[in-house]
């Protein structure tokens, strides 16, 4: 995207997202590790979810096509992509990822990891959210093409 005029913000908290992610799978690994690796009784429906939250994910990558990246890229001018899972939340991939940080720490009852983690996560992703909102804003026609959607919570697109 850089090529085509793109715009980076929020360099500066990138690193952070990564090292959040390497310590939520240390952690995982230690937590369980020590533990005997245990798995939930019900690990079926968990396993269950987190298929349908992977869907979900690369269905918001392949809609996002070359637009998705792990950074916040703009491309000044360009247009919001409203299809995919974009047509009824405005974050389905941050909403994946939320969804992750639970669930796979509860399939192996790594409940510090999923308490430390999650919290950690959430902190992190409305930092992020909101740099790439103002981003999405200044760049992008972002306001009038998402007012109608929710940050996570699917909305029927139809409904006003």
């Amino acid at each position: 995207m850089e090529g085509r005029g793109g715009v980076e913000i929020g360099k500066e908290h990138y690193m952070w997202i990564v090292m959040l992610h390497i310590g939520f799978f240390l952690s995982l690994w230690i937590e369980t590790a020590t533990r005997g690796y245990p798995v939930l009784d019900w690990w079926p429906f968990i396993a269950c979810v987190l298929l349908i939250v992977q869907f979900i994910r690369y269905w918001a990558i392949t809609s996002l096509g070359p637009y998705w990246n792990t950074r916040i890229i703009f491309v000044p001018g360009a247009h919001v992509v409203k299809r995919g899972p974009y047509r009824f939340m405005r974050h389905p991939n941050y909403m994946a990822v939320i969804l992750e940080f639970a669930l796979i720490p509860l399939l192996f009852e790594a409940y510090v990891t999923l308490g430390l983690f999650s919290m950690l996560n959430a902190w992190m992703l409305l930092y992020r959210i909101r740099v790439e909102e103002c981003g999405l804003a200044k760049y992008t026609d972002y306001a009038s093409v998402m007012s109608d959607c929710s940050r996570f919570i699917p909305k029927n697109p139809e409904e006003k």
